[in-house]
């Protein structure tokens, strides 16, 4: 069942989005503020967050920020702000939809069906961490949703590291998963891919275990 956050400070629009959805047959969980919102994303699995702007402790535009950090789950702005400069803030984070208040209840579930639908035709395997999206059958990587063009090893080596964060991978173990034969000593050639991989990139979660390998990890 698509599992949907809501982030309202407004009881009485908090529980009628509830009951709106609930009815719809989605799964819905609530926030009634940014912080309570980003625990419970970071506790639990979202197909699509509902925000609004103005909530205490964080605003909506901190909590968009801190989930396109991680994630590219949709996510639609609710609120009464309706100018320009904030619809502009807002897709410039990364946002599917701003919908402004008051709302048509009926328009706000169609646009919910048309993103849900669209995960649904989108919903090829990938490997995420952090901003990397990777898709290993249409050979695809996304850089905080931007589209980067790697050489064939490259993607390889990322395929990788993507499919065993945080673990070590020994230079001659990747060199025989990728090329298929022993490195003998000259591991050279790997690290000159890795080097062009990190510049491709340019996100520091590459890190080398010197003598050893490489690894994916967040330094923070």
């Amino acid at each position: 069942m698509t599992h949907i956050l809501i982030a309202e400070d407004e009881f009485d629009i908090r529980e009628l989005l509830t009951e709106l959805l609930e009815s719809s047959g989605y799964n819905v969980s609530c926030a009634t503020n940014g912080m309570e919102a980003l625990k419970l994303y970071q506790s639990d699995s979202f197909d699509l967050i509902i925000l609004d702007i103005m909530m205490p402790f964080f605003d909506g535009f901190e909590v968009a920020r801190n989930i396109r950090k991680q994630s590219q789950t949709p996510i639609i702005f609710l609120t009464a702000l309706q100018d320009e400069e904030n619809q502009v803030k807002g897709f410039d984070l990364g946002i599917d939809d701003y919908i402004a208040k008051p709302f048509s209840l009926r328009i706000l579930l169609r646009r919910i069906e048309a993103i849900i639908r669209r995960i649904q035709t989108n919903s090829e395997e990938q490997l995420s961490f952090r901003e990397i999206t990777l898709f290993p059958s249409s050979y695809n990587v996304l850089i905080s949703g931007i589209q980067t063009t790697l050489t064939l090893k490259e993607f390889q080596i990322l395929h990788l590291l993507l499919e065993n964060p945080g673990r070590v991978l020994e230079r001659e173990q990747l060199i025989q998963q990728l090329w298929g034969f022993d490195a003998l000593g000259d591991t050279r050639f790997l690290d000159t891919h890795i080097k062009n991989l990190r510049k491709k990139i340019d996100l520091p979660y590459i890190q080398t275990v010197k003598g050893v390998g490489y690894k994916l990890e967040a330094t923070n």
